[in-house]
């Protein structure tokens, strides 16, 4: 059923517009298209119902980013931000998918549509069946659909034919029953979205300070001299974060930004809950902007630590921490050893900042000893990206700033839940106490071979060795590298199953056999033997946290996450199972209770997360202990990765438009970059447009050649833009075919979305 084209529609909308980039982020804009959101998905009156428990302690977490709630007291008039409230709006929508619809529409008619449309249409209002050859989803009872995925299960010749994915909104419970399930069943092919995200991070402060997590908490933000946010957005993608930004600044703190793109959330935010930001009044965050080249971050960190070294050399024991450096690190000699065969001037052509703006950051650090450092995906998706956190990490330890208030790592997670997921055992390699305390609660021994992550999971199906493929959430196909590749791996499954809200393009793009389970959202209400139920998430900074939606669910044949995992689990293994996966079905309390006798850290779960505002997990290095293998911090020596272009070759990164929130497109605006009305554009610096011979408006096709295999995406508008020479960006997902599924980052096996080296030549016409 491979219709053209369906993974990834390359029309434009012909109202494509450009405006000047905005100064300021948030205020009155901000509210406005708040609003706007939530009045055109549900009546005024769900909407206010949805906003006023939004991230509150009695409340639901949102549905989009990780960034944390605060501890004390939180906003009467809105804890949430604009994205916030969209992703709401697209969540607690009142357009209903039902059978009508799906008969009224084939799926080829709706794969023609782009993602934002698709998007657009509504819930998912009850069980749809896609069958063999058919061109229609039809429906489908909640008990058939369990028992067709469990004939499709118990069919394979091995567990490990299976692949279970899971998206970063799962909640703690879903997800425990889920890595429970899967295991039972009999494999560890558990790929998530953190492959495709923060992997790289996991990985490089496992092995330099033993915790697979950030060690700051949002007070720390407050307590800090300098923090130092690099490869992120949080205007767009976490404009919480802002607001903490803001408080950080007015206490004194030093903000060093580090980006290709000058990000305007990052520079000027107005606080449309205070009376200045209202009054388009703003706050100037960033002190120092390195506008580094695309993957010069490796550089431009070794830069400063070699300059701060220097300054140490001249005043020792002033600018690092030798107590620190003593008593908990290790391999500080062969680090320095390193940093003095370092040529200066080599790494400020590295990173692509001048020298004197990379002097004043050392300046803004070399006598302070309290820093965070803050970062996301223009770190952790590069093939180099473990090293580079890891160079984050050599800096932290080199002032001693980590494992004290006010210091510390703080990698910025996406999905709200994501983080949580692994915690509670989502996780393709995982670790063996996690199996022995299974084997110890439950009396089964669970699978001891490592599973598929995601790149893995699409090279199985690609070569088919995996042939069922279930999703809890997510939108697989829009989220993941190499989209033609992608489409044929999933098309190559015999069947493939979403579990989700909203339909999206992963439904479209299906196996030989396609089903979708709807499920409730955050906002719905859930109710279990007439009781209501909460879940529980866990936030970028380890506190996880009850949140129970408060909203009348749009359809009756919903159900839970929680509910769908049990219900497959018993239609699969049947007589099989020694879980009493009844007994999870009954109240949450239970599953909660299961949970904490097998993840370390839960200890009195259910009391405990009742408290308003939960509770901390253990944090090692934010208690100054690191377990790693030898006990100490690692600093870590590696050298800086160089790329050289051909002649009319560019690096490209994907980003989000501020009109998104990971896969999900809430509209064609991108009005922070003065980007309207279209997301198919390749925003680049006019000295490379000048040697291409395009300008402003050309329509141009993108393509690539890694690996002996050529990728193209067409169709994409130009537009100048400030972005350092050599580099360009286009939004994720309609670029996504670019990114090479083989070109992953070491150790993490990350795609590398944020460098694809590409080539650009004009399209047949030209479109002004």
């Amino acid at each position: 059923m491979k219709q053209p084209n369906a993974e990834n529609p390359e029309t434009l909308t012909g109202h494509f517009r450009l405006g000047k980039p905005k100064t300021a982020a948030a205020g009155l804009p901000a509210v406005f298209q708040a609003a706007r959101h939530i009045l055109a998905e549900m009546d005024a009156i769900r909407g206010f119902k949805a906003l006023n428990k939004l991230n509150q302690k009695n409340g639901f977490d949102c549905p989009g980013c990780a960034w944390p709630d605060p501890d004390d007291e939180r906003s009467g008039i809105a804890e949430y931000c604009e994205n916030g409230a969209k992703a709401v709006a697209e969540e607690a929508t009142t357009k209903r998918l039902d059978a009508t619809f799906f008969a009224q529409n084939s799926v080829a008619d709706l794969a023609a549509l782009t993602d934002y449309e698709i998007g657009k249409k509504g819930r998912v209002a009850q069980p749809m069946y896609l069958a063999e050859g058919a061109t229609h989803y039809t429906p489908i009872s909640w008990d058939k659909a369990f028992e067709k995925i469990g004939t499709h299960l118990n069919a394979l010749s091995s567990p490990n034919e299976a692949i279970f994915y899971t998206s970063g909104r799962t909640s703690n419970e879903a997800a425990f029953l889920y890595q429970l399930f899967v295991r039972e069943f009999g494999t560890n092919n558990l790929p998530d979205c953190s492959n495709m995200c923060h992997e790289s991070s996991g990985v490089a402060l496992m092995e330099s300070v033993g915790i697979g997590k950030g060690s700051v908490t949002l007070d720390d933000l407050y307590e800090a001299e300098v923090i130092f946010i690099l490869g992120q957005n949080p205007g767009t993608n976490h404009p919480r974060m802002l607001t903490a930004l803001q408080k950080a600044k007015a206490k004194g703190v030093t903000i060093i930004s580090a980006n290709p793109l000058k990000e305007t959330g990052l520079l000027n935010f107005m606080n449309p809950q205070t009376v200045k930001g209202m009054l388009h009044v703003g706050s100037h965050l960033t002190d120092i902007y390195l506008q580094v080249r695309i993957n010069g971050d490796m550089a431009l960190i070794k830069a400063i630590n070699l300059l701060l070294l220097h300054e140490e050399e001249k005043a020792p024991g002033t600018v690092f921490d030798p107590a620190f450096i003593k008593n908990n690190t290790s391999g500080y000699d062969a680090y320095i050893a390193h940093l003095q065969e370092q040529n200066l001037d080599q790494l400020v052509s590295d990173c692509g900042v001048p020298l004197e703006q990379i002097q004043a950051a050392v300046q803004a650090m070399v006598h302070k000893k309290k820093i965070i450092a803050c970062w996301a995906m223009g770190l952790t998706q590069h093939k180099n990206a473990v090293d580079t956190i890891k160079e984050i990490v050599n800096l932290l330890l080199l002032k001693g700033s980590i494992g004290k208030p006010g210091a510390g790592t703080c990698p910025v997670r996406g999905h709200s839940n994501v983080q949580g997921d692994r915690t509670v055992g989502i996780f393709e390699r995982p670790p063996k106490a996690l199996l022995d305390k299974i084997q110890e609660v439950y009396g089964f021994n669970p699978p001891r071979e490592y599973g598929w992550d995601v790149v893995s999971a699409i090279r199985a199906m690609r070569d088919g060795k995996g042939k069922v493929f279930f999703a809890m959430g997510g939108n697989f196909l829009s989220a993941t590298p190499d989209t033609v590749l992608t489409a044929r791996a999933l098309r190559n499954c015999n069947l493939t199953v979403h579990v989700s809200t909203k339909l999206n393009r992963s439904h479209l793009v299906h196996g030989r056999e396609a089903l979708i389970l709807p499920t409730l959202g955050r906002s719905d209400k859930d109710i279990v033997n007439g009781e209501r139920q909460f879940v529980t998430c866990e936030n970028s900074m380890g506190v996880v946290q009850m949140s129970k939606g408060n909203l009348t669910p749009v359809s009756d044949q919903l159900l839970s996450e929680p509910l769908i995992v049990c219900k497959l689990a018993k239609a699969t293994l049947k007589d099989r199972t020694v879980v009493d996966w009844d007994k999870y079905e009954k109240h949450y309390d239970y599953i909660r209770d299961d949970l904490e006798r097998v993840i370390p850290g839960f200890d009195n779960y259910n009391q405990r997360v009742r408290h308003p505002g939960g509770f901390y997990l253990p944090n090692g290095a934010r208690e100054g202990k690191y377990n790693t293998k030898n006990q100490k911090a690692n600093f870590n020596v590696a050298p800086v990765t160089r790329f050289t272009l051909a002649a009319d070759e560019l690096m490209m990164m994907t980003i989000r438009s501020h009109d998104q929130f990971n896969t999900t497109i809430y509209g064609l605006d991108d009005r922070y970059r003065g980007v309207y009305q279209e997301r198919r554009v390749l925003l680049i610096n006019e000295v490379d447009a000048a040697k291409h011979r395009i300008v402003r408006g050309d329509k141009v096709d993108l393509y690539n050649e890694f690996g002996g295999v050529e990728r193209v995406v067409r169709n994409f508008l130009v537009v100048i833009y400030d972005i350092p020479e050599g580099c360009t960006a286009t939004y994720f997902p309609e670029a996504n075919a670019l990114v090479p599924l083989d070109s992953v980052a070491d150790k993490s096996n990350t795609p590398t979305s944020k460098l694809v080296i590409i080539k650009i030549k004009k399209s047949a016409t030209t479109e002004r």
